[in-house]
This record gives C-alpha cells, sequence and structure tokens, in this order.
C-alpha cells in the first residue's frame, strides 16, 4: 500500500522487547502470518543484547483480532518476551520539509550533551524522526535523522550549542548526494601529517628560530602568506638536497589517516592533497598512501643543493580553492558533493567552497567559519561525518 492508502487503514503497532536471540523476527511474523496481515512498517533495534522489535501492520479481520493478540503474547511468554499491542490508524504522520542527518561525536559523549544537542533540535523547529550509533571507538558517534528545519538555519544553531558543550556536530542535508560525495581533499601540515614541513627542513638547516619569527609575523598579520613562504624558505639556501630523504623519514602520518584514506578508496572515493609545503614530501606522500591528487610548492633544488626559492605556482589560500576546484573537474566530481578537511586560515577558501568544509584541530577562526569541526585527535573520525559507520570502516581494512 501506498502512504496516502494506508492513512485511514486501521493498524495495529505489535511491540516486542526482551533478551535478543536468533529467530526472533522471524518467529513473529510467523506467527502474525496466520492472520494475512499487511506489514506497514518494521523498526528493530538491539542495546547490549535488549531487543526492541516493532512492527506495524494493518489489522486482520473482524473477529479474530482477540485472537491475534492471544497468539502473539502466547508466542511472546514461550520465548521469555515481553509483548504489547496497540490499535490505531494509520502509519506515522508524515515528516516535515527539510530533512538533514546530525551527526555527534563525543571523546566520550555524555547524557548531558546529548540532551544539550536534542533539545538545541527542537528549539530550532526540528523533529528526531530516528537514532542510531555510527561508532563506538575511538570516539563515540551518533546520528539523529532530523526533519522539519533546513539544514542551513539547524547546522548555524548546532554550531554555536557544540562549541559551547565540546562536543563535534556535523549537519549535512539527507539524500542520495550524501553517499555520492566522492572527492576528499584535504591540507597536509597539522592536517594529514603531525608535522609541519618547513620547520623540519629548517632543522637541518639550523635555523628553527627565524623560520618561526616569520611564521609568527605572518599570524600577526605583517606577511602575506606568500611573502612569508619566500622568506622562510630563503632560510634553507644552501641545504643538501639529501635533507629531503631526511624529511620524509621524520614526516609522521596523524592518527586514523591510513585508516580514512583506506576506508574512502574502498568506498571508492576519490582522495588529494593540496599543501602550502613541498612536492618533495607531497608526492612521496601520494605514492605511499594511494593518493588520486597532490599538489604543493616545488623548492627549487640546482646542483644538489636547495637554492632558497620555489619554482611553479604558488599554493595559498586562494590557490588550495583553485587546486579543490580543478580536482573535482577532473574528477568529474560536482562541487557540492566534494569534501575538503583543513586547520589553518589558508585552509578557509578551500572549506568554504567545498560541499562539506571540516576543520580539523583547527584555530578558532577555522572552526568559527567552517561547515563543521573535528576536534578529536583521530583523522578518520571524518568518517563518520560522511555516515559511514565503524563496521564499514572495520569491513574496509578487510578488503
Amino acid at each position: 500500500m501506498s502512504a496516502s492508502q494506508t492513512s485511514d487503514v486501521p493498524t495495529l503497532l505489535v511491540k516486542i522487547f526482551g533478551k535478543d536471540r536468533p529467530g526472533i523476527t522471524a518467529g513473529l511474523f510467523d506467527t502474525l502470518a496466520a492472520y494475512s496481515v499487511d506489514v506497514v512498517d518494521i523498526e528493530q533495534v538491539v542495546t547490549r543484547g535488549r531487543i526492541v522489535l516493532c512492527a506495524l501492520v494493518t489489522k486482520p479481520a473482524s473477529g479474530i483480532e482477540g485472537e491475534l493478540r492471544a497468539t502473539v503474547h502466547s508466542w511472546a511468554d514461550s520465548l521469555k518476551l515481553q509483548a504489547e499491542i496497540l490499535s490505531g490508524t494509520g502509519d506515522n504522520r508524515p515528516r516535515g520539509s527539510g530533512r538533514s542527518h546530525v551527526t555527534v561525536l563525543g571523546h566520550p559523549l555524555t547524557a548531558e550533551s546529548t540532551a544539550t544537542i536534542a533539545a538545541r533540535i527542537t528549539g530550532a523547529g526540528g523533529n528526531i524522526d530516528r537514532i542510531f550509533r555510527l561508532a563506538k571507538y575511538p570516539v563515540t558517534a551518533v546520528e539523529f535523522a532530523v526533519s522539519g528545519v533546513a539544514t542551513e538555519p539547524l547546522r548555524t544553531a548546532l554550531a554555536t550549542t557544540a562549541a559551547q558543550i565540546g562536543v563535534d556536530v556535523a549537519v549535512v542535508s539527507a539524500g542520495l548526494h550524501r553517499r555520492a560525495q566522492r572527492l576528499v581533499v584535504m591540507d597536509v601540515d597539522s592536517t594529514l601529517i603531525q608535522d609541519e614541513v618547513i620547520e623540519l627542513f629548517a632543522a637541518h638547516a639550523g635555523c628553527e628560530a627565524e623560520v618561526a619569527e616569520v611564521t609568527e609575523r605572518a599570524m600577526r598579520g605583517e606577511l602575506d602568506f606568500e611573502q612569508s613562504l619566500h622568506a622562510r624558505v630563503a632560510l634553507l639556501a644552501g641545504l643538501d638536497a639529501s635533507v629531503v630523504d631526511k624529511v620524509r623519514a621524520e614526516v609522521r602520518l596523524t592518527p586514523g589517516a591510513r585508516t580514512l584514506i583506506r576506508t574512502l578508496k574502498t568506498l571508492g572515493y576519490q582522495v588529494g592533497v593540496v599543501s602550502g609545503g613541498f612536492t618533495q614530501v607531497t608526492d612521496d606522500l601520494r605514492e605511499r598512501l594511494g593518493l588520486d591528487f597532490a599538489s604543493a610548492n616545488t623548492l627549487e633544488i640546482v646542483d644538489g643543493k636547495l637554492t632558497g626559492r620555489v619554482t611553479g605556482e604558488i599554493v595559498d589560500r586562494a590557490g588550495k580553492a583553485r587546486l579543490l576546484r580543478r580536482f573535482a573537474a577532473e574528477a568529474g566530481v560536482p562541487l557540492a558533493q566534494t569534501v575538503a578537511i583543513g586547520d589553518g586560515a589558508n585552509d578557509l577558501d578551500m572549506l568554504n567552497a567545498a560541499g562539506l568544509g571540516v576543520a580539523f584541530n583547527a584555530k578558532p577562526v577555522v572552526r568559527e567559519a567552517a561547515h563543521t569541526a573535528v576536534n578529536v585527535p583521530f583523522l578518520d573520525a571524518v568518517l563518520y561525518l560522511l555516515g559511514i559507520t565503524r563496521e564499514e570502516v572495520e569491513a574496509a581494512d578487510l578488503a
């Protein structure tokens, strides 16, 4: 039956709960089959070995409803389960317009923060239609299916609340496009890896303090990114090119980075990196991790020495957004179906251009401007924002 056909039809809600075991679902519907009822809806949840099974069915022919009720209760008693049967009309009320997935990450996820998020959804005019867990480790991730409010105002309402209570919340529109986000592009320094690559080079050149001072001037707004890049790279002049292999060996991937990329690739996503760092490192990461795209600045090397200059197109804040668009075009993915991940102010244009921009352990200004933020130290937590469950992650590991 269609929704319109069941709206005025008398129905029974059959609810079974108790200790879970194999065969309960089949047993209930075998019992109901004897009364020629139609199934309108089914929901089943198992939590810590306890099952709640709800079946919404049409009422049986006149005169045998009492027999159906008695039979269901008898069957449930035989399995030491409880049964509740409620009469009514039709199905669930139609969902309100505007549907979103709200993903909440906690480390841990407390009852207080969950209550606050739920109340904020209601206060924004939304209705929670369904809740289920995506992951229990390394973070707890749950997803709320929400209707009745448009995605953007709901995202705005929850962003402030999330920052106040210390949980990560992502709000994305429901629909097929969510699973069609087939390109993920991320920053490298302090995102894909734990390090700042230029500082690794500076350590070998003995100019860490000078590089840090230039970086600080850039943070104060005294230098733009391109100026600061040239100033810092100039301090590396004369360094032997053999240092490149040493820096590559020193690079430390962020926890969860391999899992994130492996899972995305197994599920058919394309993955790329853009960096204000150097191709001497990103090209190596591309090969090691099986990335589809990689772009960065290039250190000039002449006669086996770093010249203190970079060559080619500068990858700065605007350049990262430009490269995201280029990668999306090459991958054949609409920009609205891309995901960008970064931590710094020079990632903001890219985060805002993507369909979903994720600030990863980012500066406050970046967290406030991005679509969502992840503040746990595990890069693979981004997978849950895409609706990918821990079970799917583990299955990808075995693929």
